[in-house]
């Protein structure tokens, strides 16, 4: 190796793509450890979590290597590494996980309790989350391999799909989690709140668990325009701050059966300035009856550039009691990751779900990060995937 290059934190609204350290087979602490492999990385993605850190939003440390959302190739293995070879292709999901733990057994990898000493849940390249180095880089360390890693069943096959399996690492999981919280089955009515790339393979995921009507709310006309053009049911936040009356105009009713928050806690509301707790409320307010509301949204427990004092200790003014009146069930955290990227690869590998096209995939050179998060901030369109060694280009 000795070439590593990686996106690196530098403070808020600021990255740079740097010379960055070689992966060991380490742990955070300094151990080393056997269970673990050396990716090439094939691709990385750009994730809405990343831009919170990046806004300045979290207590992320300057010069943290970003990047949870890793695809890669196998180039080095430990001695305790069993069940994978060298060469093979692998998502990485972007919890990390011991799988032997109590949560991980019952896999509830989301919340392992091994492999972060603040807190439980790992993740890589992530403030407050173990300290594990992330992955938008050339090369990365993977821990506990053989339990974490799914590999892909043929490589040629997995390059060909490569755009869309990139997305098993995060957002396509989590965007089914939250459908499969919120209820969602044969028939469903669904509200999605957002039209960023969580919202739309959220709402992707709806589609193919049999709903009747996916909506997907925004202010952002852009991201409207390609929910339309993807076959969701496009709602214009701008025209009304009353939803109920929006959803009306397309169902019939001003309730749903589930609700799907993939905003989280920089949500706006209709006058538009920040209001945290917005979406969690519309959510209370339109889902019927004990009805669902899956939350993959991100809210975190310190945000220093919140809009009161009490949200920037993660406390939001939530009207609880409606939710309770109407015993709806709600679904918050990190998704599990492992739950369910063996059945969407499938699904992705027999031409079931193009989520590439669906969140409008845009593969650039990992050099071109930073221009990457700019315009991802600005609302476009778009899923940025990073190609740090060109792979992308000669598979087509």
């Amino acid at each position: 190796m000795s070439d590593n290059r990686g996106v690196v934190y530098l403070g808020a609204g600021r990255v740079e793509v740097q010379s960055i350290g070689d992966p060991k087979f380490e742990a955070p602490d300094g151990r080393r450890i056997e269970h673990a492999v050396i990716l090439k990385v094939v691709t990385t993605n750009i994730c809405g979590s990343d831009q919170h850190m990046v806004r300045g939003r979290t207590t992320a440390p300057e010069g943290l290597v970003l990047g949870h959302e890793i695809t890669g190739e196998v180039i080095e293995k430990g001695a305790d590494v069993e069940m994978l070879e060298i060469g093979d292709i692998v998502s990485v999901p972007f919890n990390v996980a011991c799988g032997r733990c109590r949560t991980c057994k019952s896999q509830d990898t989301g919340v392992c309790l091994t492999v972060n000493p603040s807190r439980a849940g790992g993740a890589y390249g992530y403030v407050d989350m173990g300290g594990w180095i992330g992955g938008q880089a050339k090369y990365v360390m993977v821990p506990y391999a053989d339990f974490n890693l799914l590999k892909f069943p043929d490589r040629d096959r997995a390059m060909e799909r490569i755009r869309d399996l990139t997305m098993l690492s995060d957002i396509l999981p989590t965007g089914f989690h939250g459908a499969l919280k919120a209820g969602v089955g044969v028939g469903s009515v669904v509200y999605v709140a957002g039209a960023g790339p969580v919202g739309l393979a959220a709402a992707a995921s709806a589609r193919i668990l049999g709903a009747a009507v996916v909506m997907v709310g925004d202010f952002n006309k852009d991201r409207l325009a390609h929910a339309a053009k993807v076959g969701f049911e496009a709602v214009d936040l701008s025209k009304s701050d009353r939803l109920g009356d929006l959803i009306a105009d397309i169902t019939g009713s001003n309730e749903v059966d589930s609700a799907i928050d993939a905003v989280g806690f920089e949500a706006r509301g209709h006058a538009g300035g920040e209001q945290p707790a917005i979406v969690l409320n519309q959510m209370m307010e339109i889902t019927r009856a004990a009805g669902q509301i899956g939350i993959p949204g991100l809210y975190v427990t310190e945000d220093p550039g919140a809009v009161d004092s009490a949200a920037k200790q993660g406390s939001l003014s939530l009207r609880f009691g409606l939710g309770w009146a109407k015993a709806q069930s709600f679904h918050t955290g990190q998704t599990p990751v492992l739950k369910y990227n063996r059945q969407l690869m499938m699904a992705i590998l027999h031409g079931r779900l193009p989520i590439a096209d669906i969140v409008n995939a845009q593969v650039i050179p990992l050099e071109d990060a930073p221009k990457g998060y700019e315009i991802f901030d600005h609302g476009a369109p778009q899923k940025f995937v990073l190609d740090p060694h060109g792979m992308l280009g000669k598979a087509a």
